[in-house]
């Protein structure tokens, strides 16, 4: 007698028309905008809905942000002469001024902020039409199938001809010796402490690194910066990192460059002594209450499987796209910072926008030729859109370049905010506008202004003749567009 073999049966798949993995700020509108076309449409999300803006980025960021220009204006009140109690003093930047934070509020208040946003932004995606929200983990298991490992455990297979990537990024953790046995901190986890940090110690010199540093540092910690290279914000021209570099340090921020670290161990008190090795070649031990890493991101791809569906990604994990979004498999695309490049909630919403037209609308747009506009949310802000000093003439333009410091901006004088300085680059043969950076008060403001001028393709000249009204920080704009170098 023949015993015939036995083989488990492989699951039946779901079919859906469409399959959002992230409900990110591009992977959400996508899929009600989907379900309102008429798609059935399933979106996976691991953790939360808004992905890393509404949850550990943007939102959560800014609202502590602004908690701590909060505590800075309080210490200089005195300087505009307000004195909010006996130990007010003023003229100081620093944290030198007696004040209470109480980071169980500040962090409460952050905490509401986020579940507003979360909540509204998941209510939204469960009452879409055709929309089914999925909560689990997402793996594929063969091109446009996916196995979906739910909260519940269940697992659920699924299948689409069209399959959209939304998965984001995460803290990178940096292989650093002695690291892994520590208490550190990311960008993430430093905004649940219930305590200002004695003295916090940040590694990186990076977008993050310089927010949280000065976050802590008015609300009253010691900060000290740690950056390997020589400039903190490396891809900014050199006078814009240099100005950087000295606002924190007129703060009261330590900002060590060129400064490797080459072990991290356990303090004696409980916390964190980090050996450091600066350009003479010595070494140091810095001894911190907290530490902080902010040394990069790493994209959410490692349990993806994304070679299983034949999508490629670099050597770092990011998903390759081309100019619409595709990635190499056929009908899977990819949005937001999964894919690399620019990480700003903007870009992932436009990369939305470009989906919805090309899938929805039959449209054939693309990402090039788009501006990359940014804002770090320093205090002053730092804004900018377009080429860089140092971009430019390494590609051998021939332009003009206007600066003007902040402190011949009469907003600017009026506030007590002189901080900074404006730059724009200008092709010397067509007048466009080729770059802005504005290192200064609402920075981010005045670039979005300058942003819609080179959207328009206005000439310098539109904005160096236009009546702003006074006294605005957009009237400096005729100023600067009046101060060429060399003129």
């Amino acid at each position: 007698m023949t015993i015939a073999a036995t083989h488990s049966a492989e699951p039946a798949a779901q079919t859906y028309d469409a399959i959002v993995i992230g409900a990110g700020q591009a992977g959400g509108p996508l899929a009600t905008a989907l379900g309102a076309a008429g798609k059935r449409t399933a979106i996976i999300e691991r953790e939360h809905v808004g992905g890393t803006c509404i949850n550990e980025g943007c939102t959560p960021t800014k609202t502590m942000v602004a908690s701590a220009r909060d505590a800075y204006l309080v210490r200089r009140s005195a300087d505009y002469g307000v004195h909010p109690g006996a130990s007010a003093s003023g003229g100081e930047h620093g944290p030198t001024t007696p004040l209470t934070v109480d980071m169980v509020k500040v962090r409460q208040r952050k905490r509401d902020i986020v579940e507003s946003f979360r909540s509204g932004s998941e209510r939204g995606l469960r009452e879409s039409a055709n929309v089914e929200l999925l909560m689990g983990e997402a793996s594929f298991v063969a091109p446009q199938t996916l196995d979906v490992r739910l909260d519940s455990g269940e697992t659920r297979r699924l299948s689409a001809p069209l399959i959209v990537i939304n998965t984001g990024e995460r803290p990178s953790v940096p292989p650093l010796p002695g690291l892994a046995d520590v208490p550190y901190l990311t960008s993430t986890s430093i905004m649940e402490l219930d305590a200002v940090p004695r003295h916090l110690v940040v590694l990186g010199g990076g977008y993050i690194a310089l927010e949280f540093g000065q976050m802590f540092r008015r609300f009253g910690a010691q900060v000290t910066i740690l950056q390997r290279g020589p400039r903190l914000l490396s891809r900014e021209d050199a006078d814009v990192s240099d100005a950087v570099a000295d606002i924190l340090r007129e703060d009261g921020i330590d900002v060590r460059l060129n400064t490797a670290i080459t072990r991290v161990e356990r303090s004696g008190d409980g916390g964190v002594s980090v050996v450091v090795r600066g350009a003479d070649g010595a070494e140091e031990a810095l001894t911190g209450s907290h530490l902080l890493a902010a040394l990069g991101r790493t994209p959410n791809t490692d349990k993806l499987n994304p070679a299983a569906a034949g999508i490629a990604t670099d050597q770092r994990g990011y998903i390759r796209v081309n100019e619409r979004l595709e990635t190499t498999a056929a009908g899977v695309y990819a949005v937001g910072d999964v894919k690399g490049g620019p990480a700003f909630t903007h870009i992932s919403y436009d990369d939305f926008r470009i989906l919805r037209a090309n899938l929805i609308d039959g449209k054939d747009i693309t990402t090039s030729g788009r501006l990359v506009p940014y804002t770090v949310f320093i205090d002053p802000q730092l804004g900018g859109v377009g080429l860089r000093e140092q971009e430019a003439r390494a590609q051998g333009r021939a332009i003009r370049v206007a600066k003007m410091p902040m402190s011949y901006v009469a907003r600017a004088l009026e506030v007590d905010e002189t901080r900074g300085f404006m730059k724009a680059l200008v092709d010397a043969q067509s007048e466009q506008i080729l770059g802005f950076t504005v290192l200064g008060i609402e920075g981010g403001e005045i670039m979005s202004a300058v942003e819609i001028a080179m959207m328009g393709k206005l000439p310098y000249t539109a904005l160096r003749d236009a009546t702003f009204a006074h006294p605005t920080l957009m009237e400096s704009l005729n100023n600067l567009f009046g101060s060429f170098e060399g003129e």
